[in-house]
């Protein structure tokens, strides 16, 4: 199947050519980079120059059709909703990476993301694409919003326990780290080496966007509100997301109970890997692989469990999980082209 990249010259668009050329039933035949159409992939990202031989193009409808039969979006939000309507009317396969398909109230979205939804008859028909809540509904899609890289670690580390409806989900205090990555390609002050090394800062709190798509998600899984404290720190790292959420769940639970929750739940998720109780993951055991680490603590004597899960942002937080999403589109094995582990150290 050829594949096409739109917006490719950002780290998730980066990520995607990593992975894809490993891809037995693909090849990427068209990338678009308005910045450096005509220029080689690997001149840009000269760790591709065996498996990417193709040069940026300007994006132009008729020519993606023809290049390609399903499209990666690895665009702003706000952009790809202006690329989105077309290449499904053009009968493509779309898999979106941005946040502009994830949030299923245009309201919502708009007050979110400070832009009016161009296509809000569309919100309807996307999947949610996180595979371990949402398989089932992925085989076929035409549409596809892969979900951020926090709600990623956040809902995994969470859906066990809304599933079971446990006393407490609807107040989650959310705690997450992410590397310098997570903020895109694109300058800023934020990410330059001499502000981001050796500090770490929390940002976006009370206002981070992928607030009310995790409590979309907790919500849908848990059948009520879910008002979630969320907050967001950067660390000096390229890559990885720790999120280490806190939970009251009273005496409902036990930590037999606990272990139960999570193994039957993904009993059947290829990258979950359920550490256990007493157990918890790190960054860096994920590194460049697509699974995610969890581990849990409960206190019984003040009710509270601790529930952490770490990704790689780029990976399973964005390109990795993408093409997750494809292999359950179009039928094929799970896990194709995917199964790499981790780099340690």
């Amino acid at each position: 199947m050829n594949i096409g990249i739109i917006g490719a010259s950002g780290y998730t668009g980066a990520e995607l050519m990593r992975i894809l050329p490993l891809h037995p039933e693909v090849e990427v035949t068209y990338v678009t980079a308005h910045t450096y159409a005509g220029e080689r992939v690997s001149d840009l990202y000269p760790h591709l120059h065996k498996y990417v031989h193709i040069c940026f193009e300007e994006f132009e409808l008729e020519r993606a059709s023809e290049a390609a039969d399903l499209h990666f979006i690895a665009l702003p939000h706000g952009e790809s909703m202006r690329v989105v309507p077309g290449l499904l009317e053009a009968g493509a396969t779309v898999i979106d990476l941005s946040a502009d398909y994830r949030l299923k109230d245009p309201e919502v979205y708009s007050r979110w993301y400070g832009v009016e939804h161009s296509s809000p008859g569309l919100l309807g028909d996307a999947v949610y694409g996180l595979p371990e809540i949402e398989g089932k509904r992925l085989a076929g899609a035409k549409l596809v919003a892969v979900p951020g890289c926090y709600p990623t670690a956040t809902i995994l580390a969470l859906a066990p326990l809304a599933r079971a409806g446990v006393l407490g989900i609807e107040n989650v205090v959310v705690d997450a780290k992410s590397g310098v990555s997570g903020a895109g390609r694109s300058l800023s002050l934020a990410a330059h080496f001499a502000q981001a090394e050796g500090s770490v800062k929390p940002y976006g709190v009370g206002s981070h966007r992928h607030t009310p798509e995790m409590e979309q998600a907790l919500r849908g899984l848990s059948g009520k509100e879910c008002g979630l404290v969320f907050v967001p720190h950067l660390v000096p790292m390229s890559r990885g997301i720790l999120a280490t959420c806190y939970v009251r769940v009273g005496d409902d639970l036990d930590e037999r109970e606990i272990d139960g929750l999570y193994a039957d739940f993904y009993a059947g998720s290829p990258f979950v890997v359920c550490l256990g109780r007493d157990r918890f993951p790190e960054t860096k055991a994920v590194c460049g692989s697509n699974y995610c680490h969890l581990g849990w603590r409960l206190d019984p004597e003040k009710g509270t469990l601790v529930v952490a899960a770490a990704i790689d942002n780029l990976v399973k937080g964005a390109s990795g999980q993408a093409v997750q999403c494809m292999n359950l589109v179009k039928g094929w094995k799970e896990t194709t082209g995917l199964e790499g582990l981790g780099i340690f150290p």
